[in-house]
């Protein structure tokens, strides 16, 4: 299934499942069946155990004859982040693509010889935005404002210090994620500030439940700045792979559903063009996972 968070006019947002071109709120078609069932992605996620299989279940029982008021079509809802305030920072994987490693050797000072380890670092609640919004160029913080489109992985049952063999069975579905990164504010190899930014997480437009993606280690991932590609790779490129990130992580730190892991992203960012490229005011970032989705974003001046 494809669950959204959506507004439609002034009311707040809810939780839907896309259906046909049909945004079906939840919590309405769960009330058409007597049942008391969220309007929030969290809430959902948290007890996705019992939810999901009985959201499945409704639907079929629906058999496309929808209660009045439970469904709109998706051109006349907006799109918000599917998780629009995590509960705590994003997991973000560094030098997660054999490629990258070698571009930022040479662009960014980092070791050109493969991590050992995950790189892990994170960005903060504030940073997410939605589908559609824009992406905030502060010229007085950064003249070097980058790209990198990651696959998402968001956690659906309590993970710790699990076993990779053990790990996929706390996935609960894939998201599409731009993380964002001011390259001239990196602070003594620490990169959360460059990273974690306000808008520095564009997060969308779904996520696609784990059982729609039979194998997320072979998906194409790429990203367009105004129209020209600059990333197009595969997740199967990656150097750590789901469950080892989901094993290293929960090793020492416990992870909780609605947990987010961007996965780290492949070659191509601007940092490591010939001559190196950034974002300005004016462009638009296009990024997308085959399977999973596509997001687009502007960049406005602030």
């Amino acid at each position: 299934m494809r669950l959204v968070t959506y507004t439609l006019g002034a009311a707040g947002a809810r939780l839907g499942v896309l259906v046909n071109g049909l945004v079906v709120d939840v919590e309405r078609l769960g009330a058409s069946f007597g049942l008391e069932w969220p309007n929030d992605m969290i809430s959902f996620i948290d007890n996705n155990a019992t939810l999901l299989p009985a959201l499945k279940s409704g639907l079929e029982s629906a058999n496309g004859r929808l209660p009045a008021g439970a469904a709109v079509p998706l051109e006349d809802v907006k799109l918000q982040a599917p998780i629009p305030r995590p509960r705590k920072n994003i997991f973000g994987i560094g030098l997660n693509y054999r490629a990258h490693v070698a571009e930022s050797a040479k662009s960014l000072d980092t070791d050109k010889d493969l991590p050992k380890q995950p790189v892990v670092f994170s960005k903060p609640p504030t940073s997410v935005i939605g589908p559609g919004a824009a992406i905030q160029h502060n010229a007085k913080m950064t003249q070097q404002l980058d790209w990198e489109v990651e696959l998402a992985v968001i956690i659906g049952k309590t993970a710790t210090r699990i076993v990779p063999e053990k790990a996929m069975d706390h996935v609960f579905g894939y998201s599409v994620m731009i993380d964002i990164s001011a390259r001239d504010n990196r602070r003594a190899g620490q990169w959360i500030f460059s990273k974690g930014m306000d808008t520095y997480a564009p997060f969308g437009p779904c996520i696609v439940t784990a059982d729609e993606i039979p194998d997320p280690h072979d998906l194409r991932l790429w990203l367009t700045k105004n129209g020209v590609v600059k990333q197009d790779s595969n997740t199967k490129y990656m150097i750590f792979d789901i469950p080892v990130l989901i094993s290293d992580i929960s090793s020492g730190m416990t992870l909780e559903p609605g947990d987010i892991i961007a996965t780290g992203t492949p070659e191509g960012v601007g940092a490591g063009m010939s001559p190196q490229e950034w974002l300005w005011p004016g462009d638009v970032v296009e990024a997308g996972v085959d399977g999973v989705g596509v997001i687009r974003h502007p960049v406005v001046a602030i």
